[in-house]
């Protein structure tokens, strides 16, 4: 079993284990009901209940069952950016979807993160701690425990996390910074596609930064820019930049051509969190995708 550690803190002297626990850990009430009746809490290497207060200085240990997802392995390849005992960051590559539907039950991230658990010795659930669209690029986070999760989840929720994308958009954007305040919603319940809906619409709000503008003869005008999201409603991004005219390059659902790429040229390249475990900030970049940086290379050669 895995197991987390903490030492007593004199500010937390009188307090019980099962109060120290909920101050420092962010596990669901079902885990701790788990420890409870699994006697999966220790203090100083002995089984203990909950409602003792331990001492400072005192180790409270938890001890983490073996858990594990009924995904099927599939040899998917992986870009892991980065790897600890409670977090995996994945540089996903476009066309495959994190987790598996019911119309796609198989090929995704989830499957070769299977994989990638049976050759490297792991036993872990598979938790996502954020996801992306299955034609976007970038980061994605697996939490390999329930505390790892529901603290990353957290994060998210107090808008914490800094998540910032690449985009090539079609058209000359023409303001160097600005934000799109504008409620996202799905009209349809049919179709996957969402749009600015002013009633009934969730609030969504985008920072663009605009990083780069090319004039093509044959392509015409795009800009690369930057789009830091306040808020993570689904297609934010593509909803918000085809709203104001400025239709992400490849992105077919909302009108975009792919004379240039054939997906969406949106990329996850940037994030920042607290360390679940340790409260150290931490942030994580990847370069732009290869397609990406082709159909740049398109734009360049073919520059008025």
């Amino acid at each position: 079993m895995a197991k987390y550690e903490h030492t007593v803190t004199t500010e937390e002297s009188g307090l019980t284990i099962n109060q120290i626990l909920r101050m420092n850990y962010k596990f669901s009430a079902r885990f701790r009901t788990k420890m409870k009746y699994q006697s999966l809490v220790d203090l100083n290497g002995t089984p203990t209940p909950g409602y003792i207060k331990p001492g400072v200085g005192d180790v409270i240990g938890v001890r983490l069952p073996e858990e594990t997802s009924d995904f099927e392995p599939e040899e998917i390849p992986l870009d892991i950016i980065y790897e600890d005992d409670d977090l995996i960051l994945v540089n996903k590559q476009p066309g495959v979807i994190v987790h598996p539907t019911k119309g796609h039950p198989h090929h995704t991230i989830a499957n070769g993160v299977m994989q990638y658990m049976i050759d490297s010795g792991q036993t872990f659930k598979v938790r996502f701690a954020n996801r992306i669209d299955m034609d976007t690029s970038g980061i994605i986070i697996v939490a390999k425990n329930a505390n790892a999760q529901n603290d990353l989840s957290s994060q998210m929720r107090r808008n914490t996390v800094v998540k910032k994308y690449y985009a090539l958009v079609e058209g000359n954007v023409a303001d160097d910074h600005f934000e799109i305040d504008l409620p996202v919603g799905r009209p349809d319940q049919v179709s996957i596609r969402r749009e600015v809906m002013y009633e009934g619409g969730k609030n969504a709000l985008s920072e663009v930064n605009v990083l780069e503008r090319f004039d093509s003869d044959e392509y015409g005008a795009h800009t690369l820019v930057e789009v830091i999201l306040h808020t993570g409603r689904t297609h934010q991004i593509r909803v918000h930049l085809s709203h104001i005219g400025h239709i992400i390059s490849g992105d077919i659902l909302y009108g975009g051509s792919t004379q240039l790429i054939q997906r969406q040229a949106l990329h996850a390249y940037y994030i920042e969190f607290d360390h679940p475990i340790t409260k150290e900030r931490v942030s994580f970049r990847t370069d732009i995708p290869d397609d990406i940086k082709e159909a740049i290379s398109k734009l360049k050669n073919s520059a008025d």
